[in-house]
C-alpha cells in the first residue's frame, strides 16, 4: 500500500504540479517576499514600517493610489460606451467590410501603449500637428499632457479590448431570446438595456474589470504625458529610479501596497465572474440585419471614426519616422536619416535583443501553459487550481514591481543575473503567460478525455497521448495565445525599463530613451520597427485564428 502510495505521489502529472508550482514560487513568491522584507527591514536590520507610515503621512505619495482609480474609472467608462455600442453594432449588422473593422481593432489592441501616448505627442503636444491646427481658428487650450490627455490615450487603446469581448458574448445570445422578448413588446432601446444587457453582464463585467485593471497598471503613457499628474506605477518607478538616488526600502513598500491593491482587483474579479455567472444555449446564433439609410450610415460613421482614431496616431508615428529632424526640432523635408541615426543608437542591437528575448521566453511559456492548461482541466486538484491563480496574478500587477522584485532578490550572490537577458526572459515568462494558459486552457476544455482513454487503450503511455495526441488538437488555442503572449512581449516597457542596461535594451526601451534624450526622429524610427513586428504577429495570429472567433 505504502509503495502504491508513494509510486501515485511520484506519478509524471504530480511531479509536474510540483516542478511549476516550485517555479512560481522560486521566482514571483520569493521575491515578493524579498520585496516584503526590503519594505519592513532598515538598512541597519531593524524591523521598521517607517516607509509605510511616510507614504500615507503625506498626500502626495497615497494620492498617486486615487489618482490611479480615477484614471482607470473613466477610463473603464468610456471604453464600456464606446465599445458596447461598436460590439452591437458589429455583431448585429452586416457591416461593410467586417474584417478590416476588426483586423484594425485587434493592431489597436496589440500596440505598445508607450507607443500610441509618444505618437499622441506629436498629434497634440504644445507643437502638435492637430494642436497647430486648432490654433489657426483660435482654439489655444488644448493640450494631451495631464489628467484629459491620458484618459484619451488609454481609452483610444482599450476600447477595442471591449469590443472583442462584447462580440464574443452577442454571438453567443439565443436570437429565440430576442425574438420572444420582441414578440411581447420588448424592442429597440429597452430591449437592448432589459435583455442583451442583461444576459452579457458577466461579459461586461469581465472587460470591464480587465480594461480598469490595464489602466490602473499602465506606466508608459502616464510617464510621457502625465505633466504633473502622477500615477502609482509612475511614483514606484520615480523612487526606484529617481534623480536624487534610488530608495529601495520606500520602492518596496510602495510595491507591496501595489500588490495589496492589485490583489484585491483579483479577488473582485473573482467574485463578480462567479456571482454572474450562467449558460447560455445558443441553438439559434443571431442573425445579422442590413444596414440600411440614414442609421445605417451614422453606424458606419460611428465604427470606422472610433477605429480611425485609433489608428491615427500609428500611421502618424510611421510618417514622422521619414521626416527631417535637428534632434527635437523638426525641419523641412524627408529622409532616411533617421533610421540611420537609429542604428548607430542600438537599433539593430535592440531588434535582435527583442527577437531574442520574445522567443526564448515564448518557448518558456508555452511549454509551462499547455502543462498548466493540461493539469487544470484534467486534473483539478488543489495544487493545479492554486497554480492557475498564482499564474494569474502577474498579469494585473504593474510591471515595475515584478521588476523591482526580480533586482532586488536576484542582484545578489549566487544568482547574480540582474542586468542580464536572463532576467529579462524570466521577468516576461512571469507577466506574460496568462496569455497562453488562459487560451491552451479554453482549447483543452473542448477536448473529450474519451479520446485519450481511446489511445490508452491501444497501448500508449499516458505521456505519448498527450504529446501524440492532446497537444496537436489544443494547437490552435496554444498558438494564437502564443502569437498574444509573443505580442506583449515585444512591446512590454514596464518591467523592462528597470531592469534593461545598455546591453540588454529592447526596442520599445529605446524608444523610450531615444525620447528622455530629445532624439525624436529616431525615437519614431524605433516605434515604427516595434509597430512592423506587432502587424507580423498578428499576421501570424490571424493565419491561425478565424477572425470571427477571436477571444481574448
Amino acid at each position: 500500500m505504502k509503495i502504491m502510495k508513494r509510486h501515485k505521489l511520484f506519478e509524471f502529472w504530480n511531479m509536474t504540479s510540483f516542478g511549476i508550482l516550485a517555479l512560481f514560487v522560486v521566482f514571483l513568491v520569493f521575491p515578493i517576499a524579498g520585496l516584503l522584507k526590503e519594505a519592513v527591514v532598515t538598512s541597519d536590520g531593524r524591523f521598521s514600517l517607517d516607509a509605510f507610515a511616510r507614504f500615507f503621512g503625506k498626500s502626495y505619495y497615497y494620492s498617486t493610489i486615487f489618482n490611479s482609480f480615477k484614471i482607470a474609472f473613466f477610463s473603464m467608462a468610456l471604453c464600456l460606451l464606446l465599445g458596447i455600442p461598436f460590439a452591437y453594432f458589429y455583431s448585429f449588422y452586416k457591416m461593410k467590410g467586417r474584417k478590416l473593422l476588426f483586423i484594425l481593432c485587434l493592431l489597436c489592441t496589440m500596440s505598445a501603449p508607450f507607443i500610441g501616448a509618444y505618437a499622441w505627442i506629436l498629434l497634440l503636444g504644445n507643437n502638435g500637428l492637430l494642436t497647430n491646427l486648432l490654433k489657426t481658428i483660435g482654439i489655444n487650450n488644448v493640450s494631451i499632457y495631464g489628467f484629459g490627455g491620458i484618459v484619451l490615450v488609454q481609452t483610444m487603446k482599450l476600447f477595442p479590448l471591449v469590443v472583442i469581448y462584447m462580440n464574443g458574448a452577442f454571438r453567443d445570445v439565443d436570437n429565440s431570446l430576442m425574438e420572444a422578448a420582441e414578440s411581447m413588446g420588448c424592442k429597440g432601446v429597452n430591449r437592448f438595456f432589459k435583455i442583451l444587457i442583461t444576459l452579457t453582464m458577466p461579459t461586461i463585467l469581465a472587460a470591464a474589470l480587465l480594461v480598469f485593471m490595464r489602466s490602473f497598471a499602465d506606466f508608459g503613457t502616464p510617464l510621457l504625458i502625465g505633466r504633473g499628474y502622477t500615477t502609482f506605477p509612475v511614483l514606484i518607478y520615480n523612487e526606484y529610479l529617481g534623480e536624487n538616488g534610488a530608495d529601495y526600502h520606500f520602492a518596496s513598500a510602495i510595491s507591496i501596497i501595489a500588490v495589496i491593491v492589485t490583489g484585491f482587483f483579483f479577488l473582485l474579479q473573482k467574485i463578480a465572474t462567479s456571482k454572474f455567472k450562467f449558460t447560455i444555449s445558443a441553438m439559434h446564433p443571431i442573425e445579422q440585419k442590413e444596414c440600411h439609410h440614414a442609421s445605417g450610415i451614422l453606424m458606419h460613421i460611428y465604427c470606422y471614426a472610433l477605429v480611425a482614431i485609433s489608428m491615427l496616431p500609428q500611421l502618424y508615428i510611421i510618417y514622422m519616422s521619414f521626416r527631417k529632424y535637428n534632434n527635437s526640432i523638426l525641419l523641412n523635408g524627408y529622409s532616411l536619416v533617421n533610421y540611420q541615426k537609429a542604428f548607430s543608437k542600438n537599433l539593430l542591437r535592440a531588434t535582435n535583443n527583442t527577437l531574442i528575448i520574445s522567443i526564448f521566453t515564448l518557448a518558456i511559456i508555452v511549454v509551462l501553459a499547455v502543462l498548466i492548461a493540461y493539469l487544470v482541466v484534467r486534473k483539478g486538484n488543489a495544487i493545479s487550481n492554486l497554480i492557475d491563480t498564482i499564474s494569474m496574478l502577474p498579469y494585473i500587477m504593474p510591471g515595475a514591481v515584478i521588476g523591482i522584485a526580480l533586482v532586488i532578490v536576484y542582484s545578489h550572490k549566487p544568482f547574480c543575473i540582474a542586468g542580464t537577458l536572463v532576467i529579462m526572459v524570466i521577468a516576461l515568462a512571469i507577466r506574460r503567460l496568462p496569455f497562453t494558459s488562459r487560451s491552451a486552457t479554453a482549447a483543452m476544455m473542448k477536448i473529450s478525455p474519451s479520446i485519450e482513454e481511446a489511445a490508452l487503450s491501444l497501448g500508449a503511455s499516458k505521456l505519448k497521448s498527450f504529446v501524440k495526441i492532446t497537444v496537436p488538437m489544443m494547437s490552435s488555442g496554444i498558438i494564437s495565445g502564443a502569437v498574444l503572449s509573443w505580442v506583449s512581449i515585444i512591446t512590454e516597457m514596464s518591467s523592462g525599463v528597470i531592469l534593461y542596461n545598455n546591453r540588454t535594451i529592447t526596442l520599445t526601451i529605446g524608444t523610450y530613451v531615444a525620447i528622455n534624450n530629445g532624439i525624436y526622429g529616431v525615437a519614431a524610427a524605433f516605434a515604427t520597427v516595434t509597430t512592423i513586428l506587432t502587424i507580423i504577429c498578428l499576421m501570424v495570429y490571424l493565419k491561425f485564428t478565424k477572425i470571427e472567433n477571436v477571444r481574448m
